[in-house]
């Protein structure tokens, strides 16, 4: 008998035979996977370019050390749009120094010290020489008119060890010098902290030169006008009716002298203000929130200087500071300075 040949869907081709029931069917889309792709020669990536791997990143970029301030360590080079880190020789702590300050040994700073002091003596003393020539007009005209009498009543000077009278013209003289010696200090003060101030701030320091020779002046003239007036005539009244009154030429002359020089002092007070307020080292209101503390450092000071057993000359030169201290913070806040 012969065969009929098999309809059309029905022919087995080998591959079909040959699959095993494991493999699953592929689809369309696995098909075309298998299909070479084609890649274009104008890709994004040039065709040169060798995959980077990890350990090759690494080696490019190799982790940077800091300390706080800036990038250390070697192997980093600076790239135009890094931020810039500044010099640490001008630069300290992010504060900028003074254009020209520069370290130096502390022996150095010591013997321009002692350098400085010195012409501020040299000048001291040449003023205390040309008073000399003076002293005795200077204190016949004193005696005469710091008294609390009529010239023809004043009492004469009484002199009690063979010394006194020179000691007195040469402390008298002193004044002189320190009225010399005052700018000269100062003057010198700012050339030796001139390396560590910045501009502005050495514009107000000379122009407190003059100013202290002014205020220096008008402290003697205060001390000579009223305060010296007003203590001999309470020493006067203390002591009239109970003795009669031998006033010593050394004694009341250590006194004129202790408070006119004192006074000199005093009236600074208004120009260390300034400059502390306008170089920034303190301000008006903190000043005048510790104004107590001030009052009592200066009753101290005028009783370690300005001593007498009846307690008014120290009382007068306290008063005095506590009113310069106090005007000097109203006219700061008169003009707007806080």
């Amino acid at each position: 008998m012969s065969e009929e040949p098999p309809e059309e869907g029905e022919l087995e081709t080998p591959a079909e035979s040959r699959e095993t029931p494991d493999e699953p069917p592929r689809s369309e889309t696995d098909a075309n996977a298998d299909e070479p792709i084609e890649v274009d020669d104008a890709a994004d990536e040039p065709a040169d370019t060798e995959p980077t791997t990890t350990d090759d990143a690494a080696d490019e970029d190799p982790p940077l050390e800091t300390d706080g301030e800036g990038v250390v360590g070697g192997g980093h080079e600076p790239e135009p749009g890094d931020p810039e880190f500044p010099d640490p020789d001008n630069d300290v702590g992010g504060i900028s120094t003074p254009p020209d300050d520069q370290e130096m040994p502390l022996a150095d700073h010591i013997e321009e010290m002692v350098l400085r002091f010195a012409v501020v003596l040299l000048f001291a003393s040449a003023g205390t020489a040309i008073g000399l020539l003076f002293a005795s007009q200077a204190i016949e005209y004193i005696w005469l008119n710091v008294f609390p009498y009529e010239i023809d009543q004043v009492p004469p000077p009484h002199v009690y060890h063979p010394l006194e009278l020179w000691l007195t013209r040469i402390k008298l003289s002193a004044l002189l010098g320190i009225l010399i010696g005052l700018p000269v200090f100062v003057y010198q003060c700012y050339l030796f902290m001139r390396p560590g101030l910045y501009p502005n701030e050495r514009k107000y320091y000379l122009a407190a030169v003059p100013t202290s020779v002014v205020l220096a002046g008008v402290g003697m003239l205060f001390s000579y006008v009223l305060v010296l007036p007003i203590l001999f005539q309470y020493f006067t009244f203390y002591a009239e009716g109970s003795a009669g009154i031998a006033y010593a030429l050394g004694e009341t002359f250590d006194m004129i002298i202790t408070l006119t020089g004192l006074l000199a002092v005093v009236f600074q007070i208004p120009l260390f203000i300034m400059l502390a307020i306008m170089m920034g080292v303190t301000t008006r209101r903190w000043l005048a929130d510790k104004r107590l503390y001030f009052w009592a450092g200066f009753l101290g000071l005028s009783f370690m200087f300005a001593f007498d057993p009846t307690g008014m000359a120290p009382i007068l030169v306290a008063i005095t500071m506590i009113c310069l201290f106090e005007g000097t913070l109203l006219i700061l806040k008169w003009v707007g300075r806080e």
